[in-house]
């Protein structure tokens, strides 16, 4: 007995002892080994970029049938290894429009990655996947354990356990200003992708508040992603050049900070990483609000309270957009320029003007907050069992609670939804009604019918060819609808408003067409006709006066836009590139 317990402890011992750090080849792979204390080796297929073993303490992590990757895998290119500096194992994987860099740095269990393009990928996304021992690591988002779905709920990609719940890889997404660190783990093993925020998304699409795939635990491998754009409701041009730095992160317990130090990225050669300078904002703002700035090829972010000095990350010299929020809803932006070697201080200040509405439901805080199932849409189907019911529903304002309005209007499951209301005398001439909604499917927008008078059908909204309430996002271009209601509608007392999602598109159940709200308001005679601002991207629909014209705080232009552009009341005022709103 004694024998066998120093054999079994010599055995154990010589799996987790640090070996020479370096790289070698054999077999046509690159075997890059960490030389760390928890020993780390790693294998590059020498043809194809494929990560082909991922050996940590001894234990082979990587599954063997299908490998880890960028994109979908290159099929070819031409892969090279070098040491730098005595300190990096460096492998440079090149094809026509990608360069993909794995580094291993001596001593640290850490796969560290960036991936350079000047073209997209054919397939249409850009993303790093490892697949990794399912039986080993079978521990990460249970909302993604698509292994346990029983049968199909749409696509290939949303499934439907025996208990009525559902899983896909979708509902693992976070917030891109959120999501630093996720991770999967087994006993005695994590193994986390670090995103370390905010640099390495300068790169990726769809603003700080875009999600997309983290997780998918399928019945043979279980995946961990890093998605730095994809078609997946995206509401952006996807950028080209430098993704990341980002990296995969072995530990025995415990999650790795997400301020990770990529900084020796500098010393490899890659003359990509380029940026120092910062730029300083003062946000004169009352409540959580986010500060984003892009170009064609950058994308970040900072976030802050109430009136303070934010910082930006560092960034490439150029002319920047830049955007305030508060909390998602698009507030106020300008245009920056920031020199190389220099730091820029740009104020920036709501342009919000604040309304007083006879009522409003939610917040224009560019999400569903509050409304019924928006707790749950982010990690399960519509249908399922965990949801309450869709209606449709009657709200009546002054008693229904905001968890009585539907966070979605959906043409086949719950048309429409009916707010009851009660306006005093003064209360009854002519009234503005506001619908705001932060994404749309198949076409859908809403057309409000008050007290039996049927407003005017909306222009359809831009059309980003993806799925996306069913798949866990609400995030897709912010939209205020604005109905102008004539005088000689609204009445003395009870009141009805019906709001229908219309489309010229179809579609079954919770895929036919649909919007999601962010809140709705009422305008009286006698309350603040103030508006704000609208969060646009794209060209917004806006309701026309009986004589062709444009209503106050209606637009008036924009890039795509084809409406009417002469304003019934006020100028046509520029606010940006696709917006332009009668002031």
């Amino acid at each position: 007995m004694f024998i066998y317990s120093i054999a079994t402890f010599l055995a154990l011992s010589a799996g987790i002892a640090n070996a020479a750090f370096g790289v070698t080849s054999s077999g046509g792979r690159y075997v890059i080994d960490a030389g760390s204390s928890n020993s780390f080796v790693m294998k590059v297929n020498q043809a194809n970029c494929d990560i082909t073993s991922l050996v940590y303490r001894g234990t082979e992590y990587q599954y063997q049938s299908t490998f880890s990757h960028i994109g979908s895998g290159l099929g070819s290119a031409s892969v090279s290894a070098t040491v730098v500096n005595g300190q990096f194992v460096k492998v440079t994987c090149v094809t026509s429009t990608l360069t993909h860099y794995y580094v291993v740095k001596s001593g640290d269990s850490t796969v560290f990655m960036a991936t350079y393009i000047t073209a997209q990928p054919s397939i249409g996304e850009l993303r790093f996947i490892a697949r990794l021992n399912r039986s080993l690591l079978p521990n990460g988002d249970p909302e993604s354990y698509t292994d346990l779905g029983t049968s199909t709920v749409e696509g290939s990609d949303v499934f439907r356990q025996s208990n009525g719940q559902t899983v896909s890889k979708f509902y693992s997404s976070e917030r891109f200003i959120d999501d630093k660190v996720h991770y999967v783990s087994g006993t005695d093993v994590v193994i986390s992708m670090v995103i370390p925020d905010p640099t390495s998304y300068e790169g990726s699409a769809g603003g700080p508040f875009f999600r997309d795939i983290n997780r998918d635990r399928g019945s043979t491998y279980h995946a961990l992603y890093w998605y730095m754009n994809s078609g997946h409701a995206q509401t952006e041009t996807k950028r080209i050049g430098l993704m990341g730095p980002y990296a995969m992160v072995f530990s025995r317990s415990g999650y790795p900070s997400s301020d990770l130090d990529v900084s020796f990225f500098s010393q490899l050669g890659t003359s990509e990483l380029a940026g120092v300078e910062k730029l300083q904002g003062l946000l004169p703002a009352s409540q959580v609000c986010t500060s984003a700035l892009s170009t064609g090829s950058t994308m970040l972010h900072s976030t802050g309270y109430m009136r303070i000095q934010l910082t930006s990350p560092p960034m490439k010299a150029g002319t920047y957009t830049m955007v305030l929020y508060r909390d998602e809803f698009e507030v106020a932006r300008k245009s920056v320029s920031v020199g190389a070697g220099a730091t820029t201080l740009s104020s920036i200040a709501s342009t919000e003007a604040a309304t007083t509405p006879a009522w409003r439901i939610g917040e224009f805080n560019g999400r569903p907050t509050g409304f019924r199932n928006a707790d749950l849409q982010e990690h399960m189907h519509p249908s399922d069992t965990r949801m309450a019911s869709w209606g449709p529903l009657t709200y009546t304002v002054g008693s229904s609670s905001v968890s009585g309005f539907p966070m979605a209007q959906i043409k086949n499951v719950n048309n429409p939804t009916t707010i009851k209301f009660t306006l005093t005398s003064g209360q009854t001439g002519a009234a503005t009604l506001r619908i705001g909604t932060t994404l749309a499917f198949a076409g859908g927008r809403p057309q409000a019918t008050v007290n039996g008078w049927l407003g005017p059908a909306p222009n359809p909204p831009l059309d980003l060819n993806s799925r996306g309430f069913t798949r866990g996002t609400y995030r897709g271009i912010n939209t205020v609808y604005t109905v102008s209601i004539p005088s000689g509608v609204l009445l003395q007392g009870v009141n009805t408003i019906l709001i229908n999602v219309i489309s010229g598109s179809g579609g079954e159940g919770f895929l036919s067409p649909n919007f999601i709200y962010d809140a709705v308001e009422l305008i009286t005679t006698g309350t603040s006709t103030s508006p704000t601002t609208t969060t646009a991207t794209a060209s917004q629909p806006t309701t026309t006066s009986g004589d062709g014209t444009v209503p106050l705080y209606g637009q008036c232009g924009g890039i795509g836009y084809t409406g009417p552009t002469k304003c019934a009341q006020g100028t046509c005022t520029y606010s940006n590139d696709w917006y332009s709103q009668c002031l």
